[in-house]
């Protein structure tokens, strides 16, 4: 999929009838939009220069709103405890760790699913009871970005196939290449939650994410989420990663893979473009699928991004979705990022030419399908989007914590069933 030229989808008197946020007090009897809101944002490294040139823009629609952002490093985190109060800004990204049945407590409705989904993509991703929550602030594919000129240098002409491949791939990186064959980013933790999508790319189909709840034992060798993991397992014990992990750092690993210190990373296709940005040769930073085949072909899922919402304490509804709606459609925010746009018959990603060149084929994840197996994980206190168990996975893979691959295997499989049995019983 390839982005062409800029496509905006423009349906002002639709957003009207979409929106689900009374008409409180800032919006006047001109209809017109005033009052104060807060925007929380985890591009801390955009909110200085692009986003004031967004606001900017806002102005010019909506000029009696004055908008604030606040940057988040730790987004998941921080947002996760203002939450337990009532501020948690106007306008913020639904955090990974809320369930479909927390939306209503958290966050204003924006209107029927079944009709945003006509101009939108991703919305079920955050509804619940028919009503969303979130509109995606882009969307992605999952893989790896990796040096090209790196391995290159160490002889791999060829995307790996199978998981055996990309290891042996990551070994005659290390042998012929100073690089650090593939990098965790465990200090950050976030990152480490990048590899759960990769389970779509294996399975190759997108009811992945509902055939999970019907496995008592999900980390099987053979099931996806045990293929994923595995891989990420037999590189850090065969030392094809940081030397020491309890050190790595998300900012200097963005620079560092486009200086061909690092190798390989497991992100989304979001962090492609900001390698880039960072990178003197920016032609030297691509995209690899996850090294597993189909019938032949690989694949990968595309989902949304964060999504915006507005918080159900907010004194300014009108003005956060107004930003809102205008983010989405106005800001080209996911183009500039090299996203999928929510909008639907927007324009497609131009970065991820290696995809295409490959013929990986593109499904869309329903995630609202999933809340079977995010009851049974939040019961089972794993987090698979979290990253404590995956550093609990590299801990054992580096003989940190005296477990095994089968221990902790063991354990997950255990804890899942358990939770499984509360659940479906």
């Amino acid at each position: 999929m390839k982005r062409r030229s800029r496509i905006l989808v423009l349906a002002a008197a639709g957003l009207v009838a979409l929106s689900g946020c009374s008409a409180g007090s800032d919006s006047g009897a001109d209809g017109r939009i005033d009052g104060e809101i807060t925007v929380l944002t985890q591009r801390t490294d955009l909110v200085d220069t692009v986003f004031e040139q967004y606001k900017q823009e806002f102005a010019k629609l909506h000029p009696e709103v004055e908008v604030t952002f606040q940057g988040i490093t730790d987004y998941e985190g921080e947002v996760k405890i203002r939450m337990s109060s009532q501020d948690y800004g106007d306008v913020l990204l639904i955090p990974e760790s809320i369930t479909p049945e927390q939306l209503p407590s958290y966050f204003e409705p924006l209107g029927d699913a079944a009709e945003l989904e006509k101009k939108y993509r991703f919305i079920p991703e955050q509804t619940f009871e028919g009503k969303a929550y979130g509109v995606a602030i882009t969307g992605n594919a999952f893989g790896f970005v990796y040096h090209k000129k790196l391995w290159q240098q160490a002889g791999i002409t060829a995307p790996p196939t199978t998981p055996a491949q990309f290891l042996d791939a990551l070994r005659a990186i290390g042998e012929k290449t100073d690089a650090t064959p593939l990098y965790t980013n465990y200090r950050n933790g976030w990152p480490l939650a990048q590899w759960e999508d990769l389970r779509a790319s294996v399975a190759g189909q997108p009811d992945v994410i509902t055939r999970m709840a019907d496995s008592d034992a999900p980390w099987t060798p053979g099931d996806p989420q045990e293929i994923v993991d595995t891989l990420l397992f037999d590189a850090v014990a065969g030392k094809l990663t940081e030397e020491d992990p309890t050190t790595t750092d998300w900012e200097t690993s963005k620079k560092a893979i486009g200086e061909g210190k690092i190798a390989t990373m497991a992100l989304g296709s979001w962090a492609l473009t900001q390698v880039r940005e960072l990178s003197a040769t920016p032609e030297d930073l691509g995209y690899l699928p996850f090294p597993a085949q189909v019938g032949g072909k690989f694949h990968s899922a595309i989902a949304g991004d964060y999504k915006n919402a507005v918080s159900v304490h907010s004194k300014n509804k009108d003005a956060a979705r107004a930003w809102v709606d205008w983010f989405a459609d106005k800001s080209g925010y996911a183009t500039a990022q090299g996203g999928f746009t929510p909008l639907l018959g927007g324009p497609e990603p131009d970065s991820l030419t290696d995809f295409e060149d490959l013929g990986v084929t593109y499904f869309e994840l329903d995630r609202s399908k999933d809340a079977l197996v995010k009851k049974i994980d939040k019961t089972a206190e794993i987090g698979l989007y979290q990253p404590t168990y995956r550093q609990t996975l590299i801990d054992a893979a580096r003989g940190a914590n005296g477990k095994s691959k089968q221990d902790v295997f063991g354990e997950l499989n255990q804890r899942w069933a358990e939770a499984k049995s509360q659940v479906t019983s």
